[in-house]
């Protein structure tokens, strides 16, 4: 929501560009080899991932802009290196704030300082901070450029269908209406996804009932990109409070409403102000600010019991929907493009057998899993689900005032990346090579010479070689030779 006098788009820091429907018509029927409905952050990251590996892709979705608000924020070492990637990353790293610190405080103390993993080996910070809006902006620059991808605005996905050969789609858009047939359909249009409705598909898990006022403020506070978490503070007794500093001068404001709070209520523009100035009293302070944008929402970990339905695939908030706490919704998307796109482009142009498709959902709900079970926990502590768990976690903030050790229950963060070691086309590893990561582990970055070892990979698979001139004696076509 905007203040009054300011539309959804309307914004103090950000121009909104405007998209129409296709006006060429002639070609919109034509067969397509991947549909990806919804053009959001995991839809284009999809089709740029598409494009790298040579696979045209049509994007539809049925909005006019992008998504109004900050909305995802944090994007972490693991996104940074999808972009580069499928060559976006530079904008990100020229805007984003990079960090690696959080504090947190229980009634106005600190309790906790925790640094998020991070050498001089690594090629990216571990978190960056950058609103959705400027997200989706620099995945749309790539996408504007890429001449195997075609993008069709206010062209909203109305049915499905699966045929013998292919999966038709009928689509509606400001002119008219027409059917088109694609061999793969990536439905990435998020968490009120009508793709996995029309497919008669549900989510499955928990939710939690206590909901959270998102606020953006725009002000000109003197403070470093560190995230702060603010428990039982004076100004809202019993709840908690997120505060991040974003680009442009916006603040992020995440406040816990209590369970005698009136929703309608809560919203509304005078009620969002007056909690706003409570906290940012609480932090001492008191300098001029202007409200940008505010929304709501709860947290939830919820998922399909599959991500792959015949030749649809569930990307993203459609297949899943996980807390915000631990900043690992949009990142788990993101991989879910990436895991997905690469994996169609192989089995499109014939570099891979169909059933490699078949590890889709084992790898990627597998780490919606693991984020779960961190989640969880961090859900639990932020927003605690019954009395007998806000004792708990009261109890343990209390103790963190005087044993710093507890405060370490206040540290949302689980920054390992997820291990494919239960993906049907991983392979064991039953040697005695200690030093490295296990068999389906995300590659460690390392420094090489003056760049890093990500550096030396090609575009498909790459053997690393240890030991001097080793990789000039191996000759394996379409193989690339890392030493």
């Amino acid at each position: 929501m905007r203040p009054k006098g300011r539309n959804e788009t309307d914004s103090l820091y950000f121009t909104y560009p405007y998209f129409d429907a296709p006006s060429n018509r002639d070609h919109l029927s034509d067969p397509v080899s991947v549909a990806i409905v919804g053009a959001g952050p995991i839809g284009m990251t999809a089709a740029l991932g598409l494009a790298r590996d040579g696979v045209a892709s049509v994007l539809f979705d049925a909005k006019l802009t992008f998504n109004d608000g900050s909305r995802a924020i944090c994007v972490a070492r693991s996104s940074l290196n999808i972009f580069e990637r499928i060559g976006a990353v530079a904008p990100f790293l020229e805007k984003s704030s990079g960090w690696t610190t959080g504090r947190s405080f229980y009634r106005g103390q600190q309790t906790l300082e925790f640094e998020m993993p991070d050498s001089d080996q690594e090629k990216y910070r571990p978190m960056y901070n950058l609103q959705q809006q400027y997200i989706e902006q620099f995945l749309w620059d790539a996408v504007e450029k890429e001449p195997l991808i075609e993008a069709r605005w206010q062209s909203k996905v109305t049915g499905v269908e699966d045929t013998p050969n292919a999966v038709r789609l009928e689509v509606e858009d400001a002119h008219d209406c027409y059917t088109i047939a694609a061999n793969f359909v990536l439905a990435a249009d998020g968490a009120r996804s009508q793709m996995r409705k029309m497919r008669g598909l549900r989510l499955k898990g928990d939710n939690y009932e206590r909901r959270y006022v998102i606020a953006d403020v725009q002000m000109p506070l003197g403070y470093p990109t560190i995230r702060r978490a603010l428990f039982d503070p004076d100004c809202r007794r019993g709840a908690t409070i997120l505060i991040h500093k974003q680009p442009s001068n916006i603040w992020r404001i995440d406040y816990q409403l209590a369970d005698t709070d009136d929703e309608a209520d809560a919203m509304k523009e005078s009620t969002v102000r007056a909690s706003v100035s409570a906290v940012l009293n609480e932090i001492g302070y008191d300098g001029d600010w202007e409200l940008e944008w505010w929304s709501t929402y709860s947290a939830n970990t919820l998922a399909l019991d599959d991500y792959r339905d015949g030749q649809v695939f569930f990307v993203g908030d459609s297949a899943h929907i996980v807390p915000i706490f631990g900043v690992r919704g949009l990142n788990n998307g993101l991989a879910d493009a990436h895991n997905i796109a690469w994996k169609l482009a192989w089995v499109t142009q014939g570099k891979a057998s169909p059933a490699l498709l078949d590890s889709y959902t084992p790898e990627r709900r597998g780490a919606t899993l693991d984020v779960f079970a961190n989640a969880t926990k961090s859900a639990r502590f932020m927003t605690p689900p019954t009395r007998g768990w806000a004792l708990m976690r009261d109890a343990a903030l209390n103790l963190a005032l005087s044993h710093p050790f507890a405060g370490q229950l206040a540290n949302p963060r689980q920054m390992t990346p997820y291990t494919y070691a239960d993906s049907p086309v991983v392979i064991a590893d039953d040697t005695t090579f200690t030093g490295g990561a296990p068999s389906g582990a995300a590659l460690p970055e390392a420094r090489v010479g003056d760049g890093y070892l990500s550096d030396l990979l090609g575009k498909g698979f790459s053997l690393i070689v240890f030991g001097e001139g080793l990789a000039q004696n191996l000759d394996i076509p379409g193989l690339n030779h890392c030493c």
